[in-house]
């Protein structure tokens, strides 16, 4: 393997400017990420991700003779041979390899969860006029949604769902955020995926045709009786707030067509976690489209529109 520098403090430049990048701000100027752990690592190189620096934790690769553990597999990098080989191919490409001491990596790492890696990525939300998901699967529209865990974990459904795409609209959580890219487990760098205003979204699903079919408490539809298989829209606001008022504005002008699917609540609270209605409403996208007839036969009528002014929460 070829030798790798090590830094041993936590003030060295590159070292704090990596950290940096936990912030917000420091992403969006400079357009690069943080991405922890090995799993996530290797999901983002296999898409094509090339990390501009991958900071390895000396004790964890078993730079410093007996601080490994020897039932811990470095958290989803390779090893021995294979790892060696992994890093060489990595440097060929271009990636800065550091090993890092002990207090610098916690400088760089996400809090006491040290996985032995954290990689700078370049990694931005892409805009949507470059997005061209698959025209015969659904999509998934987040508005607002504000916690990185769920956006993350709404990512994560999409891709074990088959779903098109997932497009993040009306601000909320950062899809860089290294946090985002934790929870959905890597697959932010492989499920297609674009950032928007609402306002681009809405015009996007009119002028792709494609059905919008939203989450509204209170809603007259059930989630199973919509059609959600095929070329639809599934459309989830923020907890908070529900979707906005621009959705219905464009049914209303007859720009796009927008049904309301409501998921029953028979506790005390009124509303599912956004990522879990996510689920509920992408693995019924894919009952339906399991069961769907064969060429030749009758299609089942799809829902009809449902009426009303747009509900001020989400599921």
């Amino acid at each position: 393997m070829t030798p790798h520098p090590t830094i041993t403090s936590p003030s060295n430049p590159r070292v704090r400017a990596a950290a940096r990048l936990r912030d917000g701000e420091a992403r969006r100027e400079s357009g690069l990420t943080l991405v922890d752990g090995g799993r996530e690592l290797r999901r983002a190189v296999a898409a094509g991700v090339v990390p501009v620096e991958l900071f390895l934790d000396e004790r964890r690769l078993g730079r410093v003779p007996g601080q490994r553990d020897a039932d811990d597999p470095s958290a989803g990098l390779p090893t021995g041979g294979e790892l060696d080989a992994w890093l060489d191919d990595l440097a060929a490409r271009g990636t800065s390899i550091v090993l890092l001491a002990p207090a610098a990596f916690a400088k760089v790492a996400f809090g006491d969860r040290n996985e032995g890696c954290v990689a700078v990525v370049p990694f931005r939300g892409h805009p949507l006029a470059g997005f061209t998901p698959r025209p015969d699967r659904p999509v998934m529209i987040v508005e607002g949604v504000e916690k990185p865990g769920n956006l993350g974990a709404i990512l994560r459904t999409a891709d074990a769902a088959g779903l098109a795409g997932v497009i993040a609209c009306g601000g909320g959580t950062d899809p860089a955020n290294p946090a985002t890219i934790r929870a959905s487990l890597g697959t932010v760098f492989s499920v297609a995926l674009a950032t928007a205003t609402v306002e681009e979204a809405v015009r996007w699903c009119a002028g792709s045709g494609r059905r919008v079919v939203a989450a509204c408490p209170g809603a007259a539809i059930p989630w199973h009786q919509a059609g959600l298989a095929g070329p639809v829209a599934i459309l989830l606001g923020s907890e908070a707030h529900g979707i906005s008022d621009a959705w219905q504005a464009a049914a209303g002008a007859g720009r796009l067509r927008l049904d309301r699917v409501s998921l029953p609540m028979h506790g005390l609270a009124d509303s599912l976690n956004v990522a879990a209605t996510a689920a509920v409403l992408a693995y019924e996208s894919v009952r339906q489209a399991a069961v769907a007839p064969t060429p030749g036969t009758a299609a089942p009528p799809l829902s009809p529109h449902s009426p009303g002014p747009p509900h001020g929460t989400a599921p």
